[in-house]
């Protein structure tokens, strides 16, 4: 199966740390896969995603995304990913759909191609009756819904997706994670952080656990269970590998 992701001997050391955020991480990531990239508070899962999807430079190390780099490509790299980040990226002043219009706009989709996008995605995610409403009014499951798809009207090769069902009801996160598995078996690659474990373990097919900023694991979620001795879970392998330590951050 091809590489859609080549990551090779990747670090990242923020000025006046102490020590690298990500350490030496190499991974191959295939056209397929819903990837996990899991580990605690600080472990340096935002800081690769942020790398991957070219929002911070990395401090040494290579990689490339359907075989762009983003020294050489970045214009074209930027065309076939699509970023959800944890943070609503809305306007909330604009309605539903005069967002989705700015951000398509964004990615050169004609005028008519991009409103049929936006109305299917809207009736797809139960948004449609809201699409003339503004953001502000919306509740949080559907301020999640409507920021996934702003990050997905153009159909990216790759999907970047931070925490995309946290503070979302069981209703929201259902539509969330089909929505997610449907672009999936479409073609989208899909690189996936949370802390929703027991989500991660039926969602993903492939899981990389990292911790201070190195891989610890990695495998499929069922390949991550059978390795570690009395683990049921993912839960398990997790805790097993990252310690019980408490990861509060005081920022």
């Amino acid at each position: 199966m091809e590489n859609i992701i080549e990551i090779k001997n990747l670090y990242k050391k923020y000025k006046h740390a102490e020590e690298f955020s990500v350490n030496d991480i190499s991974l191959n990531i295939n056209q397929n896969e819903i990837y996990g990239i899991l580990g605690p508070n600080g472990a340096g899962k935002t800081t690769l995603i942020s790398m991957l999807s070219g929002l911070i430079k990395p401090t040494s190390g290579t990689f490339k995304i359907n075989g762009l780099s983003p020294q050489k490509d970045g214009f074209k790299l930027r065309q076939i990913i699509g970023i959800v980040p944890q943070e609503y990226a809305l306007y909330p002043t604009l309605t539903a759909k005069e967002n989705l219009m700015f951000f398509g706009s964004l990615y050169g989709l004609p005028h008519k191609k991009l409103k049929i996008a936006i109305d299917e995605s809207l009736e797809l995610m139960g948004l449609s009756k809201f699409a003339d409403k503004k953001v502000e009014q919306f509740s949080g499951g559907m301020k999640r819904r409507c920021n996934l798809i702003a990050g997905t009207l153009h159909n990216p090769k790759v999907l970047f997706l931070d925490e995309p069902t946290v503070g979302v009801d069981v209703q929201s996160k259902k539509a969330i994670i089909d929505y997610l598995l449907d672009l999936n078996k479409k073609g989208t690659c899909i690189i996936y952080t949370s802390h929703h474990l027991s989500e991660a373990e039926e969602f993903c097919t492939k899981i990389a656990i990292i911790d201070h900023g190195k891989i610890h694991a990695v495998g499929t979620p069922e390949e991550l269970v059978n390795r570690v001795a009395s683990a049921e879970n993912l839960e398990d392998v997790f805790i097993s590998l990252t310690g019980k330590e408490l990861r509060d951050v005081v920022v």
